[in-house]
């Protein structure tokens, strides 16, 4: 019992059928109210004037002197026609002189509050209007009143009491009155029905965020194909849909962080493989010279010595590449936007690498609009993803081949392609190019020089100007780079 009312079912029916108890029970006891003060009603409109009838009848035996025992005998033979009402006279300040009732009555209280007896006689007479009951002691009855003239000094009220001990009877009948009884089972028959409907719906909404819970149970312990099935638009089927979100998105996530993971253990194995290789070299040539100084010609020195500088510069833009991609990463490094012609840039980073494509027998070309309009980006940032895109692209290109930079004029946009006529690169490849040190060995010629950063970097350069660098290659027709750079307003 206890692990019930723990769940969410138990404690919500529990709330419900307390909460219909409580409207039966005010219900009934509004309709017991209002029973009693229809009553109330009643008897005195039909009461109304019966205490001025009586000092009608009562002035003459009042008017020069105070007889108790005729002003009795009169009483009597009045109540003779309503045996139930009980009559009192009152001074001005609302003490009671005399008494008249059943016998064997007696009064508790000496005085009558006189406050509903000037609002009775007022005329305002909001009815019911109700009155102490000597009899009783904070108990209030309707009543009839009116004033009398008591002897030659007292300025009196005649008070009645309307129904006196009928009017307790009929309150205790109340009780047992056929359309109260009808209203107190109508309502019982209400609330049995209402709160087992209540409680079969809290069981039907209550069985799917049950079938929740097992869904996110089995999620938690491993089974990330567990997805809760949406049937409603509703608050509970909104609920179900954000798991179903968060869920993706963890499993999502959790792909990326494998992968990440993946890439990193690559990565690891690709610097100490790109680092051990040029060391050993180093080193290898380094010992050389040492033990075979007295021996080794002057141009065998220089040549070794030359293949020893080769190494430490590939070994600087290794790291160099490192620290830039890592800064990059972090945003240690944010773009300071500028306007410039890009045709300008183009054209100057083109004849920076003319020597090199020259020496790899590379015929490269650039291909500039006649109107250029200015951009608005990082001139020395874009400097770098050009450079880096050209020299992949010259240096991935056989010699007689051709590396074309264009720069296109659109609408909203400048369109800078470097397109090279290579070998291609395989679509299985394609995914994974601008991978830290990924190089495509399998479909792409070139010698082992590159750090395998400058794809990377080149990427990163572009994604920090809200910007995507796309690619299209087919294997034996080439590769093409294109990104766009938006114009100066």
């Amino acid at each position: 019992m206890k692990q019930f009312f723990r769940s969410f079912y138990g404690k919500l029916s529990a709330v419900f059928l307390l909460l219909l108890l409580v409207i039966v029970i005010s219900q009934i006891y509004i309709t017991m109210q209002a029973s009693r003060q229809f009553i109330s009603e009643v008897d005195q409109k039909l009461n109304l004037d019966l205490a001025a009838d009586m000092a009608y009848e009562l002035r003459p035996l009042l008017k020069d002197s105070v007889d108790f025992q005729r002003i009795g005998e009169r009483i009597h033979y009045m109540m003779v026609m309503n045996p139930k009402v009980e009559i009192y006279l009152l001074d001005e300040q609302g003490e009671i002189l005399s008494f008249y009732a059943e016998p064997g009555k007696e009064i508790v209280q000496e005085r009558v509050d006189l406050k509903p007896v000037e609002k009775f006689l007022s005329g305002n007479r909001d009815i019911p209007i109700l009155g102490d009951d000597p009899r009783h002691r904070n108990r209030q009855k309707p009543f009839s009143a009116a004033e009398l003239q008591i002897g030659k000094d007292i300025d009196g009220y005649i008070y009645i009491i309307i129904g006196g001990e009928q009017y307790d009877s009929a309150t205790a009948m109340l009780r047992n009155s056929y359309i109260v009884q009808t209203t107190i089972k109508g309502l019982i028959i209400t609330l049995v029905i209402a709160g087992i409907a209540g409680l079969i719906l809290f069981a039907f909404l209550t069985k799917r965020l049950r079938g929740m819970t097992s869904t996110v149970q089995r999620f938690r312990e491993g089974d990330y194909d567990q997805r809760i099935d949406i049937n409603s638009e509703d608050e509970v089927g909104q609920l179900g849909a954000a798991f179903n979100q968060m869920a993706d998105t963890i499993v999502s996530n959790m792909e990326e962080l494998q992968q990440t993971d993946k890439l990193c253990r690559e990565l690891i194995a690709n610097v100490s493989h790109d680092l051990r290789s040029p060391l050993a070299s180093m080193q290898g040539y380094l010992e050389t010279i040492l033990m075979k100084e007295t021996s080794l010609s002057d141009e065998e020195k220089t040549k070794y010595l030359k293949i020893i500088l080769n190494n430490t510069e590939l070994l600087n833009n290794l790291v160099h590449g490192l620290f830039e991609l890592s800064k990059l990463d972090a945003r240690q490094i944010e773009p300071e936007p500028e306007p410039f012609p890009i045709t300008e840039l183009t054209q100057d980073v083109v004849m920076k690498f003319q020597q090199k494509a020259n020496e790899a027998g590379v015929n490269l070309v650039s291909h500039l609009p006649s109107n250029p309009k200015l951009v608005y980006a990082d001139i020395g940032m874009i400097e770098r993803a050009l450079s880096n895109l050209i020299d992949n692209a010259i240096h991935y290109t056989p010699e007689g081949g051709k590396v074309e930079v264009v720069v296109n004029s659109k609408e909203d946009v400048a369109e800078i392609q470097v397109a090279d006529t290579g070998q291609g690169i395989a679509s299985e490849d394609l995914p994974y190019i601008f991978d830290r040190f990924y190089r495509g060995d399998k479909s792409r010629t070139g010698t082992t020089e590159s750090t395998g950063l400058g794809l990377a970097i080149a990427q990163k350069i572009i994604e920090l100007h809200e910007g995507k660098i796309e690619v299209e290659s087919e294997i034996g027709a080439g590769t093409t780079f294109r990104f766009d750079l938006p114009y100066h307003e």
